[in-house]
């Protein structure tokens, strides 16, 4: 109890405090606000093994894709791959829901860096309604564009089907995909307990060559995710 109150109490309090000191980068280049973001990984990782004697385990840096355009494919089970993703990877470009824009301060933030933003009500089977803001960042950047197929945090023994959205993503892009499992929830679930001594891993997968018919892809890309997640949970 005294551990999870510690690391729920340092982890905002520190979210709050980078936040407010990165303020004054708003009306400076982007890359400022990016090197805030990466701190803010580091910090979720280091409260983590501080207060909750988590042990932090990233499995297959070495097949990180370099010197070719990606998108990220993620499991999502935690609020901790929001942050910590950014430290791992070269400042990706999260696609999130429309209200975290509207948070004061760490909307603006979560702006300031490109951030796509969707309202999830609009999306249909025929139109995701921000496939252009993909194309053209893409197009004009070499930050890799980062979707969680789930569409929400999601606990971590759960299986559901990954939303169409992603393979759209990949099929209009036509460039590699990095898949990433990881067991977050079993650390800090979407609801229920934080848990202490525990190994959270994020396991980078082999990559997805562009090309494939896009069932197809999404067909590998869930089995992929899934299978190394009954691994490591």
């Amino acid at each position: 109890m005294i551990k999870r109150t510690l690391f729920l109490f340092f982890f905002y309090f520190g979210v709050i405090f980078i936040c407010i000191l990165f303020l004054p980068a708003l009306v400076f280049p982007k890359k400022i606000t990016l090197y805030g973001g990466k701190i803010l990984g580091f910090w979720s990782k280091f409260c983590l093994e501080i207060f909750l004697s988590t042990k932090v385990v990233v499995k297959g840096k070495e097949k990180i894709i370099n010197n070719k355009k990606f998108f990220i494919a993620c499991a999502h089970q935690s609020q901790f791959e929001t942050f910590f993703l950014q430290s791992l990877f070269n400042s990706p470009v999260f696609i999130l829901k429309k209200e975290l824009l509207r948070i004061p301060i760490f909307g603006w933030h979560l702006k300031k860096i490109g951030s796509i933003s969707i309202d999830r009500n609009k999306i249909t089977k025929d139109n995701l309604g921000f496939s252009d803001q993909i194309k053209k960042h893409t197009n004009n950047s070499n930050r890799p564009i980062i979707i969680f197929p789930q569409a929400t945090r999601v606990d971590v023994l759960d299986r559901s089907p990954f939303k169409k959205g992603v393979k759209r993503i990949y099929e209009e892009l036509n460039i590699f995909c990095q898949p990433v499992a990881l067991n977050s929830g079993s650390v800090w679930p979407k609801s229920g307990k934080l848990k202490a001594n525990k190994t959270l891993t994020i396991s980078i997968l082999d990559p997805i060559m562009p090309g494939i018919n896009p069932d197809e892809f999404i067909n590998i890309l869930q089995k992929s995710i899934y299978e190394e997640i009954d691994k490591i949970v």
